[in-house]
């Protein structure tokens, strides 16, 4: 329930933002500030490593929120789906310490969104997050980008997504929904 209400006061915060300081484009970068909570640490005293995802999932909504694409897809029955993550840990986030979630989006390609994650402190990377997302339709299948970009247009500025991300996303691929995929341990 925690991420829940956390979500909530993301969404609103950042229609507040866009409101009052109008949309941030497609390749801006979204910063949210937040603390790390009781519900967040592990019996290390430090953030669980599993919950950076769920919070990287707040910068996510806000920028979805502040670049406007969250009502396209709403109004078209759109929604994004993470089809691949990665995160790095470089330094722990403790009780009660206040960070940034920086998001944006570093690039796509014919099937995927990439975007980038940040938990940063006084100017200093904790943790990153890569993130691939897909985009689906609610009236079933993927969406293709020649349709999104039409109804939201195409990114300017994105950089063509590096070697190592395509290498990354082959590599992490588990098969298709439609495919089998035993649980065979070598």
């Amino acid at each position: 329930m925690n991420v829940i209400w956390r979500t909530l006061i993301v969404m609103m915060t950042a229609r507040r933002r866009l409101r009052r300081t109008g949309r941030l484009a497609p390749t801006g970068i979204g910063r949210i500030r937040l603390t790390t909570l009781p519900t967040d640490i592990d019996l290390l005293r430090h953030m669980n490593n599993g919950r950076y995802l769920s919070l990287f999932d707040l910068g996510r909504w806000d920028l979805l929120v502040r670049t406007g694409l969250w009502d396209v897809m709403r109004s078209h029955g759109w929604y994004a789906v993470v089809s691949s993550e990665t995160v790095t840990f470089r330094k722990s986030l403790n009780l009660w310490q206040r960070f940034e979630v920086e998001s944006r989006m570093i690039g796509h390609d014919d099937k995927a969104v990439y975007l980038e994650h940040r938990a940063v402190v006084d100017g200093e990377i904790y943790a990153k997050a890569i993130i691939r997302a897909r985009m689906m339709k609610r009236s079933g299948g993927t969406l293709p980008h020649d349709e999104l970009f039409a109804a939201v247009g195409r990114p300017e500025g994105v950089p063509e997504v590096g070697a190592w991300i395509h290498e990354w996303a082959a590599a992490s691929a588990l098969p298709p929904t439609r495919a089998e995929a035993p649980s065979v341990w070598n």
